[in-house]
């Protein structure tokens, strides 16, 4: 199911940009996240125990990213390294790509338009996963977070700009596909248009009063109306 908005804002696009957790791969299906921030949580702990005692209070290995930052620079780096590697090994384990996903990445490929992948995950498993499935072809440009700088995590529009300017597309002519509102709000802050991926039922209306300017349920609504719609 998809918004009114949907065609017009395909027929737009110069460029699609696609959030890899949720769109693309269901990341921590495998290995849940839940492991990973205790793990994540016991290095900080060596580094501030104040720190690690927050951290212990998520599950979110990107929360506990962004607490590190607190803990100086080899907090940082420790925990860059280590989420890093957990990236790598749960995209393993992670089953096959979100339903309709390929059929987008192939539709939006083959509709003419410059194809990138942009995530607040490490780019070495956003490669490692395209590889694993025969998909690396389909995507030009793989933006990954920087290194060592969650600041520039999404919803900062860091990663889209990069991204736009690698595949040579302005902004205002690129479409970002994501799950959650700090995609929607990345999007907007970067002065492109946005998908909202509402994959839970209580996801839509948040990505709607995001600012997404449609909004869909599945990937293969996208890749339909990406492949209705060639350059």
């Amino acid at each position: 199911m998809a918004s009114n908005g949907l065609p017009a804002t395909i027929a737009a696009a110069r460029a699609v940009l696609f959030d890899f957790d949720g769109p693309i791969c269901d990341v921590f299906a495998g290995l849940p996240a839940h492991g990973v921030a205790r793990d994540l949580s016991e290095i900080v702990d060596r580094y501030d125990t104040h720190l690690g005692g927050k951290a212990r209070g998520t599950d979110d290995p990107m929360e506990i990213l962004r607490l590190a930052t607190q803990g100086g620079e080899p907090a940082i780096r420790a925990i860059e390294e280590s989420l890093t590697k957990a990236e790598v090994s749960a995209v393993k384990v992670a089953g096959q790509p979100v339903p309709g996903a390929v059929a987008a990445l192939e539709a939006a490929h083959s509709s003419g338009r410059k194809v990138a992948v942009v995530s607040n995950n490490s780019t070495a498993c956003v490669r490692a996963f395209l590889m694993l499935h025969g998909l690396r072809h389909l995507v030009h440009e793989v933006i990954g977070r920087a290194a060592y700088r969650p600041d520039l995590m999404k919803p900062d529009p860091h990663s889209l700009l990069l991204a736009a300017a690698r595949l040579r597309v302005d902004s205002h002519h690129c479409i970002l596909i994501g799950d959650s509102v700090t995609d929607i709000e990345a999007a907007r802050a970067a002065g492109a248009m946005s998908i909202g991926f509402a994959n839970k039922s209580h996801k839509g209306l948040a990505l709607t009063e995001a600012g997404a300017d449609a909004v869909v349920t599945d990937m293969t609504t996208v890749a339909d109306a990406l492949a209705s719609s060639p350059r």
